[in-house]
């Protein structure tokens, strides 16, 4: 189990590295970390658990993803993917839907979107940047939270 997590948290920091310097990742980073965090939530709560909380997280995700594609096709008149929503973030958000029972997937999502905000805000102070590095950032908080987790002590981030 620890060396899933160890996986995890390089294959995020990968992705961290190379959103943030080039803003583009590698592909097969995101089925990697999908697999290695769907196997961990597999491990933690079982097939028939893991099985109903993905497909929960995967709807959640995919109705979020439409109504942001709605906005800027409809309002903003755009382009979504790759203009206003890179293509690596998707792939991210999707391969974080595996990892965790809804719950705390909920949490975890909006706790990666506001640091990601946070931390962008601050990037730019620093450095000319127009478009976030939204795969990068999730996945550094990601590292955050998995790292808290082997903490003595620490919550689970599997409780059902």
């Amino acid at each position: 189990m620890l060396l899933l997590q160890l996986l995890t948290v390089l294959g995020c920091g990968i992705v961290a590295i190379q959103d943030l310097r080039d803003r583009e990742v590698l592909w097969i980073l995101f089925p990697s970390i999908a697999l290695f965090l769907a196997s961990l939530h597999i491990s933690h709560v079982g097939l028939e658990h893991f099985a109903f909380f993905a497909l929960n997280n995967i709807i959640l995700v995919s109705c979020i993803l439409l109504l942001l594609w709605t906005v800027t096709k409809y309002i903003f008149k755009k382009r979504f993917l790759d203009v206003s929503f890179g293509t690596g973030d998707m792939l991210f958000m999707y391969a974080f839907t595996l990892g965790f029972p809804t719950l705390t997937f909920i949490v975890l999502l909006v706790g990666s979107i506001l640091f990601s905000l946070m931390a962008f805000l601050i990037l730019k102070l620093f450095v000319r940047a127009e478009t976030v590095p939204l795969a990068g950032l999730m996945g550094i908080f990601l590292i955050a939270v998995l790292l808290a987790t082997t903490l003595p002590n620490s919550l689970s981030l599997y409780i059902i």
